[in-house]
C-alpha cells in the first residue's frame, strides 16, 4: 500500500484546505494554516504511511513531512 499524501493549500479568502492527493474535494477547510496542518497531520498518521505537503500562499511547496516507517530498502 502506498503513502497517503495530503496537501495543505490556500482555499481563498484567507482559508486553508486539506486535500488528499488525487481527490476531487477537500477533506476540510480551516480559517488558518496551522489548523489545516494539524488536520493534515492527523489524517496522514491515522494508519500506514502518510505525507503532508505544505504550500505557501502562492501555491509553491514550503515543506514536506512524512509519517510512518519508510519502506526498506530505500529507493534511490
Amino acid at each position: 500500500m502506498g503513502r497517503k499524501v495530503y496537501h495543505v493549500t490556500p482555499a481563498g479568502d484567507g482559508d486553508w484546505k486539506v486535500k488528499r492527493e488525487r481527490a476531487d474535494r477537500a477533506d476540510s477547510v480551516h480559517e488558518n494554516k496551522q489548523d489545516a496542518i494539524e488536520r493534515a497531520r492527523e489524517l496522514a498518521t491515522s494508519g500506514g504511511l502518510g505525507q503532508v505537503v505544505i504550500h505557501n500562499q502562492d501555491g509553491k511547496i514550503q515543506n514536506e513531512r512524512t509519517y510512518g516507517k519508510d519502506p526498506y530498502p530505500p529507493k534511490g
